[in-house]
């Protein structure tokens, strides 16, 4: 948290599973003041944003252009978010995620 300079509270979304509804992991999210988050047991519809995006995370940028270091992957990763927000298109909107949210507030 110190190195990627989190400044706001940092809540970690998962699933129910059992790496992550141990106590082990429990004590150290709260160790790093991190808040978990998970979704209601049974129910794939509380996630289904996040995996469709890193549905498309994946498709469209890891498995293309397969980093081969961390810090690549890192800069990838941030490129590809920024060019998912503010630069592609979605189908449905025919708008940015930027230019929607926009167009919400």
């Amino acid at each position: 948290m110190q190195k990627e300079g989190v400044t706001e509270e940092l809540q970690l979304h998962s699933d129910q599973g059992f790496q992550y509804t141990s106590t082990g992991y429990f004590n150290l999210t709260k160790e790093y003041g991190i808040i978990p988050s998970m979704s209601r047991k049974g129910n794939c519809y509380d996630n289904a944003i996040a995996e469709n995006f890193f549905g498309i995370l994946k498709s469209e940028c890891i498995y293309k252009h397969k980093p081969k270091t961390f810090d690549e992957a890192r800069q990838l990763i941030n490129d590809y978010i920024y060019f998912y927000n503010h630069e592609r298109i979605q189908l449905k909107t025919k708008l940015t995620p930027l230019e929607k949210r926009c167009q919400i507030a």
